[in-house]
C-alpha cells in the first residue's frame, strides 16, 4: 500500500519523540502489504478498527491513535489524523 504522507508521521514524531519509531514500523510494515478489504487488513493489523469511512490504528501500544482513510483499489492510504490517546477520546468522525 502507498501512504499519503509519511511527512504526517514524521511531523507528529517532532511533537512527540516516543512515537516515532513506532510510526516508521507501522509504515514499514503497511508499505509491504497488499489488502483488498478491512478484513484482509485486520488480519495483519489486529488492532485496527473501522470508524464510519476511517480506518483507526493504535500506535505504540495504544498511547497513540492514526486515523487514515484507506482506498483498497488504489492501495492508497490517506492519513487524516496523528493523535494522543487523550485527543482521540475528544475526536468526532
Amino acid at each position: 500500500m502507498r501512504i499519503i504522507s509519511n511527512k504526517a508521521l514524521r511531523d507528529f514524531s517532532i511533537a512527540h519523540p516516543q512515537a516515532a519509531t513506532p510510526l516508521q514500523e507501522w509504515r514499514k510494515k503497511l508499505e509491504t502489504i497488499t489488502s483488498k478489504s478491512y478484513s484482509e487488513l485486520k488480519t495483519v493489523f489486529n488492532s485496527v478498527d473501522k470508524v464510519g469511512n476511517y480506518y483507526i490504528f493504535n500506535i505504540a501500544g495504544n498511547h497513540y491513535r492514526l486515523i487514515a482513510a484507506i482506498h483498497f483499489n488504489t492501495q492508497t492510504v490517506y492519513i487524516r489524523a496523528m493523535l494522543t490517546h487523550k485527543e482521540y477520546d475528544l475526536w468526532k468522525p
